[in-house]
């Protein structure tokens, strides 16, 4: 297993019941792949270098798991499924 980072730009005319259904669906994802959700942090509403479809502000959401690396292509394909997510970054973090 490898540690991972996930920073996902969330839709701004969600509320926050909405945001907390999303991250949670993103947590039980990478559950379900075997790895670990070891930490997650709301950034909050942040305003945007650049419009995402047609967007000037939107919800920030880091997320620090373990997952293997055969599975995060995956979860990836799953995450860019949603229409809520504007945009998202996976990043390995360590070997």
């Amino acid at each position: 297993m490898r540690d991972y980072e996930l920073v996902a730009i969330i839709n701004p005319e969600l509320d926050e019941e909405r945001i907390s259904k999303i991250v949670d669906r993103v947590s039980q994802s990478i559950n379900s792949r075997g790895g670990s959700v070891e930490e997650i942090k709301k950034w909050g509403r942040r305003k945007l270098a650049y419009p995402i479809k047609k967007f000037m502000e939107a919800d920030y959401v880091l997320a620090r798991f373990q997952l293997m690396p055969q599975s995060v292509k995956e979860l990836e394909t799953e995450i860019s499924a949603s229409e809520d997510i504007l945009r998202y970054l996976v990043i390995k973090t360590s070997d």
